[in-house]
């Protein structure tokens, strides 16, 4: 692999586990991250949340992108992610699984514009990819109700 390019982002303490996350982009506005109780005080989502929102958002744009490039664009996107926590080794806690359903509202009668992008839009998202190599990713995409993608997550060893 050859390095594309690079991003810097700031994480500075407030208090306790609860962190400002400072973006590289300047209309950007601060993240607040936390920890839940009863190490933090829940004032943002904690790590784990992040990338479940990291893996479903990408997911979703790529989505769009192909769909709106395909002119289908749909009247609605709505996406969640569900993460299953596991113990690993020595007892630790481990994201084990992340399972995302986009649900697409108003594509019509797209069909196989539809299909090609529900074939396609996965290769194209940075982080599910990357995430992939380590946490299992199952996706489904359902249009108007109908599921038109399935892709489990692998089994875990």
């Amino acid at each position: 692999m050859t390095v594309e390019s690079t991003f810097t982002l700031e994480l500075e303490r407030v208090r306790d586990y609860e962190f400002r996350v400072r973006f590289d982009w300047p209309d950007a506005p601060d993240l607040t991250v936390d920890e839940p109780p009863p190490l933090g005080g829940a004032a943002g989502p904690n790590a784990s949340r992040l990338l479940a929102a990291a893996v479903a958002n990408c997911l979703s744009a790529s989505l769009l992108f192909c769909l709106e490039k395909s002119r289908v664009p749909p009247r609605s996107v709505r996406s969640t992610v569900t993460a299953t926590l596991l113990r690993g080794d020595a007892n630790r806690l481990r994201i084990g699984a992340l399972e995302v359903v986009i649900d697409l509202e108003g594509t019509g009668e797209a069909g196989a514009r539809l299909a090609r992008c529900s074939g396609l839009f996965e290769e194209f998202c940075v982080v599910t990819a990357s995430v992939r190599q380590g946490i299992p990713v199952g996706v489904t995409v359902r249009a108007d109700g109908e599921v038109v993608h399935r892709e489990p997550a692998p089994a875990s060893e």
